[in-house]
């Protein structure tokens, strides 16, 4: 899968669990489902840049006696949500048209 695409639908998957409730680093990881599985060097820069656009805030809270950062969507990053949503109505009609070109025209050959 093309990289910036696919950095593209983890910023989405990642608004989307922020959406269901707060949370940081680690446990976004853990939550993220298995075909959308991110190592921390992958996540951090990607919570890094949905912060930076306004998408996400952070706070820190205790826990065992160290801060830990945690993330929260904000009114933006429900709306990238939406929009995410819109264009992938688009692109599902392309991939449809692609599909049922495929299936009339049968194998092509490519030169």
């Amino acid at each position: 899968m093309d990289t910036q695409l696919k950095k593209g639908l983890l910023e989405i998957c990642v608004l989307s669990l922020l959406r269901r409730e707060d949370s940081y680093g680690y446990k976004i990881m853990g939550d993220l489902p298995p075909y959308a599985a991110v190592s921390e060097s992958t996540l951090y820069p990607i919570l890094k840049r949905l912060e930076a656009g306004g998408c996400l805030l952070t706070y820190t809270q205790a826990h065992n006696g160290r801060l830990r950062k945690y993330y929260r969507i904000t009114p933006e990053g429900q709306q990238r949500i939406a929009e995410f949503i819109d264009q992938w109505r688009e692109i599902e009609k392309i991939y449809h048209f692609i599909i049922e070109e495929d299936q009339t025209d049968g194998p092509r050959e490519i030169f």
